[in-house]
């Protein structure tokens, strides 16, 4: 159906190649995962298939991209339309109406199909996907989940052959993203529909793949894809959901790919682990329970708060405290309240009820200058805070602005992003490598409430780990007095990371407390460890250190 041969793509004033002799088969009917480290090039490959690399980058690209036995290599994106759908990583961006139901039916419009047409499908891909609440809402007044099941709905209307699809569920829950998920699922079995799609959540997909696509995962052949059954692909690479984690650490073969797999062969893992009596002594314990041993007094505070759009209330009576020393996650389903909640802590959002305060003073009355010393905040579109020529520029500033040591930016964007150029513009940059950097910025200037909002996005495993340590850290300087919030939707994230947990659910809190006890009440938001071996057990290092200490007889 859709065939990539010997492509090598490289931008003009680099002479490593980003994509090096890459091959690339997709069948019909066939849903194949793209995955690699932050910055490898999964965008720049999707978007050659796209036909918007390097009309719209710049570079050099040869080799041939083939649809149904003819080349398309050298036809513009547009001609590639009814038969190639595109979804990138920032949906706003590639919005072009005002409403939802306008969007869904804009590139039927281009395509000249008819109205009744349309309507029809319209009206399908709003059940499809669950949106047809959203109808007639504007398009910028949804969550990022919303905007992305929008996004998704936008290209499916014009029923293409290939979907590519840049990271969709990056800014879904878990219940969305297993919705979309499954309805591209039923694209691929029931009409054939072929799907690429590039995704650093791996445990989301990977149940879904029929092959597994690596690239980049060699550091001496940057830009080679790898590609094969996923079981086969995991065995030895360095990016791997929590499962084959726990698989590897097991030696179960083969690796399982589904929890459901995984609990088939957990047996003799569980026996093991119940030999072991957990106290302190087991190596490297749950970063909760390290959190809560510096657990001090209130950094920020909220009772009673609501927040409201107009009419619309977002914000529900929230009362929260946010202690010195602990990292809090903040999860719900996309449309929440999460954001608001985060921007009202900022100073942004004036609530219509109740009140707030950070450090003991109203963010809302503090002076730019202050709030930046006192809150700081990344944003879902890290891009709002890079306004700079180069990422070493950003950085030097964000060094100057925050009085820190010169490199202290640099050193935080190297250790969640690996590799990143300084010369680089930050547009030119991948989407998680501009995440990474928009991190680096505000943790330099070390505010005593840092607000974090979907902060994995394009993240890869090891850099999701190494941000985890950093907030750790951060959190537990004695000196500094900060708390941590962190808005998301990754679970396996929070496992890694957090102290404790707060769920909203239209605004309200519905649950709070211990991340180890509340990340399990709901099945939605436990992580891939935790469904396998039952409640206590968060990440695959809590069973590594459980295995490696000494067993007790009972």
């Amino acid at each position: 159906m859709m065939e990539l041969r010997d492509i090598t793509f490289r931008y003009d004033d680099d002479t490593t190649r980003v994509l090096d002799h890459v091959e690339l088969t997709v069948e019909n009917g066939e849903l194949v995962v793209l995955a690699g480290p932050t910055g490898a090039g999964k965008s720049t490959l999707l978007a050659v298939v796209a036909g918007l690399v390097p009309a719209f980058t710049g570079g050099t690209l040869t080799g041939d991209v083939v649809l149904d036995g003819e080349s398309v290599i050298d036809r513009p994106a547009r001609e590639r339309a009814h038969t190639v759908g595109y979804v990138g990583q920032n949906p706003p961006a590639w919005f072009v109406t005002d409403t939802v139901e306008e969007e869904l039916a804009f590139g039927m419009e281009q395509l000249g199909l008819p109205a009744p047409t349309m309507r029809r499908r319209v009206e399908e891909t709003l059940d499809l996907l669950g949106i047809a609440d959203l109808r007639h809402r504007d398009l910028r007044t949804l969550s990022g989940g919303q905007q992305q099941r929008v996004a998704i709905g936008s290209v499916l209307t014009a029923h293409p052959r290939l979907l590519v699809l840049d990271e969709p569920t990056s800014a879904l829950d878990p219940t969305a993203a297993e919705d979309v998920l499954a309805t591209l699922a039923r694209l691929v079995h029931d009409l054939g529909v072929s799907v690429l799609v590039a995704e650093h959540r791996l445990e989301r997909v990977v149940p879904f793949a029929d092959r597994l696509c690596l690239l980049g995962a060699d550091p001496a052949r940057p830009g080679t894809l790898r590609v094969g059954d996923p079981g086969e692909i995991l065995q030895d690479a360095s990016i791997a959901p929590p499962i084959v984690e726990l698989g590897r650490l097991a030696g179960w073969q083969p690796l399982p790919l589904t929890v459901r797999d995984a609990r088939r062969l957990a047996g003799p893992l569980k026996a093991r682990l119940a030999a072991v009596v957990p106290d302190e002594t087991v190596a490297d314990p749950a970063p909760g329970q390290q959190l809560r041993q510096v657990r001090r007094g209130p950094v920020a505070e909220t009772r009673r708060l609501s927040v409201a759009y107009g009419r619309t209330p977002a914000v529900r009576e929230v009362d929260l405290t946010l202690h010195a020393g602990t990292v809090t996650a903040l999860m719900g389903r996309n449309g929440a309240g999460k954001s608001t909640l985060m921007w009202a802590l900022q100073g942004r959002h004036r609530p219509v009820g109740g009140r707030v305060r950070v450090a003991g003073a109203d963010p809302g009355s503090l002076r730019p200058e202050q709030r930046r010393a006192t809150t700081g905040l990344v944003p879902q579109s890290p891009a709002d805070l890079l306004y700079l020529e180069t990422v070493r520029e950003e950085c030097e500033a964000a060094d100057r602005t925050a009085h820190a040591e010169p490199g202290t930016c640099g050193g935080l964007l190297d250790r969640l992003a690996p590799g990143v150029e300084p010369d680089q513009h930050p547009r030119d940059l991948s989407e998680g490598q501009r995440l990474a950097l928009a991190v680096a910025v505000v943790l330099t200037a070390r505010p005593r409430l840092l607000l974090l909002d979907e902060p994995t996005r394009g993240l890869d495993y090891p850099a999701k780990r190494q941000l985890a340590k950093i907030l750790r850290e951060l959190a537990v300087e004695p000196e500094a007095e900060r708390a941590v919030l962190i808005a998301t939707h990754d679970v396996e994230f929070v496992a890694q990371v957090a102290d404790d947990l707060v769920v909203l659910a239209e605004g309200e809190v519905v649950s709070s407390g211990p991340v180890a006890h509340a990340i399990t009440e709901s099945p939605a938001f436990a992580p891939q460890v935790t469904k396998v071996l039952g409640p206590g057990w968060l990440r695959v290092e809590d069973v590594a250190a459980a295995l490696a200490a000494p067993e007790v007889v009972r």
